[in-house]
């Protein structure tokens, strides 16, 4: 059947409003500009200054803050008080279940004992609780400021209405995903995954994904920036590398990415929307409309929605509350248990033996040794490498890193980040998609190896 065109005709003040703010949001965001030796996007570089200027101070805002988030939260829970369950934006961020209300006090204890060193070093280490207190969580709440009030510039103007009818017929077919969600990728790979979960969340609580879309958008193109791929190659001594290194990040992510929305469990995700949402993104074309021609009218439509400059920012502000109060509570809590059993338990190494027989059968040399890196990664991204530093063998350490990166899923970062937002993903999900992404790349990047070794 023919789809009719809308009637509301695009205004010329309705491409400036389209334009501008989507060329500043895709500066901010897609855009890499040369930084302390290196290349990153602007949003990270402003998030990189706020860090350095508020210094040590970040750890004491933002134990503050998780405390503040605990104790509202149970309070809530137990009272109810009307200004937060009349109010649909702070009701969604403090009505929540006992589980998580549980979840967050946990974070809030550990983040007391880490900042003030109290009760078993097990939990405040630096190796633990120190970890994502003193160097991560300063790099989310930067990192969200920036991202969480410039990210209206990408959702609001008609980006993403541009990209959905553009790239529809490539990310169906490979991906079972819409065009839009090219952008989440994008912003991820050239900037941070934690900027690709608070867009694919927003979007999916707006009703433009449904719960399946959302998933695998989370879960798959959540991708590690290249910042942190050449962290990573200069831990394993590998900095020489890097071309064929992310050439083969490149192609075993992008063979995960076409099978995991296809196989459990993801595959088994409902394609119904978030709670009280409606679908709002029409990707049907009329037949007689070329795809850009289209997508700009649905663009410049949005952006003469989008509002006044207060919206946005009132918007804008929401997203950054969101992040800092709902999910890095979540971060805290989840992130130290998971470096607690990565680091003084046997736990990871346990689990790593299965792929012994494995990597002996890839004709991985010290396989043994490399096993232990093959799980442990689901506590925390950087562990592979800090554990296989020391192993002698080129290829082998060139196989951990790259395994590492395309693992995708670590409590310690995008793990806790997906179980803290809405999106709908389960602890035991992340388990099963991080093993399967592991065994599904790991063949192909131990390929690749052996084509450069």
């Amino acid at each position: 059947m023919e789809v009719q065109k809308q009637q509301d005709k695009p205004t010329t003040t309705g491409y400036l409003r389209f334009i501008i703010p989507s060329l500043i949001g895709i500066l901010l965001f897609i855009v890499p500009l040369p930084y302390n030796d290196s290349f990153t996007i602007p949003v990270a570089i402003l998030a990189g200054i706020v860090q350095d200027w508020l210094g040590e101070s970040i750890p004491y805002i933002m134990t503050g803050l998780i405390t503040f988030t605990g104790i509202l939260s149970i309070i809530t829970l137990f009272v109810k008080p009307a200004f937060i369950t009349k109010s649909p934006f702070l009701s969604g961020l403090f009505y929540i279940t006992p589980l998580w209300v549980i979840t967050r006090i946990l974070g809030m204890i550990f983040a007391i004992m880490t900042l003030f060193q109290l009760g078993p070093s097990a939990i405040w280490s630096d190796t633990t609780g120190g970890t994502l207190l003193f160097d991560l969580i300063p790099v989310l709440f930067s990192v969200f400021l920036f991202a969480g009030l410039f990210l209206p510039l990408l959702l609001d103007f008609g980006l993403l209405e541009l990209f959905g009818a553009l790239l529809t017929k490539v990310m169906r077919p490979l991906f079972k995903l819409p065009g839009r969600s090219s952008v989440d990728a994008i912003a991820s790979w050239l900037g941070d995954g934690t900027v690709g979960v608070l867009l694919t969340n927003k979007q999916y609580e707006m009703g433009y994904y449904t719960k399946r879309e959302a998933a695998v958008i989370g879960t798959t193109f959540s991708v590690v920036s290249i910042t942190f791929t050449v962290v990573i190659l200069a831990q394993m001594e590998l900095e020489g590398m890097f071309v064929p290194f992310y050439m083969t990040v490149l192609v075993a992510g992008l063979v995960a990415a076409i099978i995991m929305p296809r196989i459990p469990p993801l595959s088994r995700k409902l394609d119904t929307y978030y709670e009280g949402t409606t679908r709002k993104a029409d990707e049907m074309i009329p037949t007689n409309v070329n795809r850009f021609q289209w997508g700009m009218e649905k663009a410049v439509i949005q952006a003469d929605k989008a509002g006044g400059f207060s919206r946005v920012a009132r918007g804008g502000f929401q997203n950054v509350l969101d992040m800092w109060l709902g999910v890095v509570p979540v971060v805290m809590a989840i992130g130290t248990i998971a470096l607690i059993i990565a680091e003084f338990t046997p736990f990871f190494k346990y689990l790593g033996v299965p792929f012994v027989p494995i990597l002996t059968f890839l004709q991985v040399p010290e396989a043994a040794a490399a096993s232990e890196t093959m799980v442990i990664g689901f506590a925390d991204m950087f562990l592979p490498a800090i554990i296989g530093a020391g192993i002698e063998n080129d290829l082998t350490r060139f196989v951990i890193a790259g395994v590492s990166i395309t693992q995708l899923i670590y409590m310690s970062e995008v793990g806790g980040l997906l179980l803290g937002s809405k999106l709908p993903v389960s602890f035991i999900d992340l388990v099963i998609i991080f093993l399967l992404r592991t065994l599904i790349t790991l063949p192909i990047i131990v390929g690749m190896a052996y084509l450069f070794f």
